[in-house]
This record gives structure tokens, C-alpha cells and sequence, in this order.
């Protein structure tokens, strides 16, 4: 399943760490806020919220850190009310596409942000559905090894997943990223939890349709700037783009 997931790719080959914990700890408190906003603040009964905790859990975020995005989410306390999602879309060096959701309370600050860190990058910010077409948006289950792909082939088909990628978690652990439908990821995650698989996150996610190939190293660093830029903006939950290089121009653009 070539393209699928290549920023994710890219970030796992850079070993790139958020430079703030606090960051990283804000940007899921967002999402768990939304979550329990959207369905009953109870994780029981919300998969959206469910994990979002796991990915919190697995974050290291208090408890209490949790529990209170919730309470916010929920009403009980405030802060909740103005956080809205926003899908904004534009281009990197190269007619990459690129393609940012953000959870946020002000707009205008939003977009501001997201044209200057293009501007800065050699890229530009466009019109909503300039490049959305170009992406699909599916549920991905991130399953950590050992895999044993019969039984991985035969659990995706019982819970009616499209496919799959072997990857590596990184240099010591292998795993699989199994793609569905966003409906059908909640009952895609309890397969493959009750056919024993170990599954590291549940998330939706847009898979680029067709991948620009870049191979000009300034280019590359332009876009590797700009994907950097925009994951450290305060609203921004995700950054997807359409591109992949080789690991041998990834390496030396990095030194």
C-alpha cells in the first residue's frame, strides 16, 4: 500500500521528539476536549474519546490532566465552548500538497499563523478544496510486533479493514498499519485487540491519493521546514502532505 502514510514515514525515519512536553500534552487535551464535546463524556460509550485517552496514557499525561479536559469537554468547567476544527489546505515547494486539521478558539489567529509559517517555507497557503481532493480519509489501527501476517491477514478480514502496511515501529520493534473506512475503525481496533494483536493507536487520518517525488535536496529542505513549522503552531493537531524522498536525501539533508 505504497503512499499511504509517508510524512508519517518521514517523521519516524527523522526520530523527531517535540521539543515541549507541554505542547505535546495541550495538543491532546484539545483532542479529548472535542471528543467528549461531541458524544457522551463517558469512554465507555465514546471511541473518539477512548482514544484519545489512550494516546494520552500512552503520552504520559496526569490523570488529572485528563480528567479535566473532560470535565471541560463535558461542560463542567470552562474553556470548551470556542474550540472549533478547522481543515485548512495548501502547497509546499514542488505542487506538494498539503493538508493541516487544527482544533482552535481563534480563526483569524489560525490562518495567520499557518500563511506566514508557508510564506517563511517557500509555499502558500490556499482555498479550502484546493487539495483536499487529493486525499482520502481513512481509520488507521497502528499494531506493534511481533506480526504474524496470516493472522494479521485473517483479522483484517474479519473486521472488513481495505488493507495493510508492514512497517517498523522503529529499529528494534516491527508492526502493521491496518487502513479502513472512519466508520468502521472502532470495530476494526476490538478485532484485532481480541485476536491477540498489541495495538499502539486508533486514529483517523487522510492518505494522500498521489505522491510527488522529490529528489532535489533543496526542495527537500524547504518541505521539511515547512511540515516542522506548521506541527509546531499551537492549533495545529496534524500535518499530511503528498510527498516522499529517499532515506539516503532524508540523511543528508539532516546533517
Amino acid at each position: 500500500m505504497a503512499g499511504h502514510s509517508k510524512w508519517a514515514n518521514i517523521k519516524r525515519q527523522k526520530a523527531r521528539v517535540d521539543a515541549v512536553k507541554g505542547k505535546v500534552f495541550a495538543r491532546i487535551s484539545r483532542e479529548i476536549i472535542v471528543a467528549a464535546r461531541s458524544g457522551v463524556p463517558d469512554p465507555a460509550g465514546n471511541f473518539q474519546l477512548r482514544t484519545a485517552i489512550e494516546k494520552a496514557k500512552a503520552a504520559s499525561i496526569p490523570n488529572e490532566n485528563i480528567e479535566r479536559a473532560i470535565a471541560k469537554g463535558a461542560g463542567l468547567a470552562g474553556g470548551s465552548s470556542e474550540l472549533e476544527a478547522i481543515r485548512y489546505e495548501g502547497y509546499g515547494v514542488g505542487g506538494v500538497a498539503i493538508l493541516i486539521e487544527a482544533l482552535t478558539d481563534n480563526r483569524n489567529r489560525a490562518a495567520a499563523d499557518l500563511r506566514e509559517a508557508f510564506s517563511k517555507n517557500g509555499g502558500n497557503l490556499g482555498e479550502t478544496g484546493c487539495v483536499g481532493w487529493m486525499f482520502d480519509h481513512k481509520g488507521v489501527c497502528t499494531v506493534c510486533g511481533p506480526i504474524d501476517e496470516e493472522q494479521l491477514f485473517e483479522a483484517s478480514l474479519e473486521a472488513e479493514a481495505e488493507s495493510y502496511d508492514l512497517i517498523s515501529i522503529d529499529e528494534d520493534t516491527e508492526g502493521a498499519e491496518v487502513f479502513t473506512s472512519v466508520p468502521n475503525l472502532e470495530k476494526l481496533a476490538d478485532v484485532l485487540k481480541q485476536t491477540g494483536f498489541a495495538v499502539l493507536q486508533s486514529e483517523t487520518r487522510w492518505i494522500p491519493s498521489n505522491i510527488v517525488e522529490i529528489d532535489n535536496p533543496e526542495k527537500a529542505r524547504l518541505l521539511i521546514k515547512l511540515m516542522d513549522a506548521l506541527e509546531d503552531l499551537d492549533d495545529v493537531q496534524s500535518v499530511t502532505a503528498n510527498f516522499e524522498m529517499t532515506d539516503e536525501l532524508m540523511s543528508s539533508i539532516m546533517i
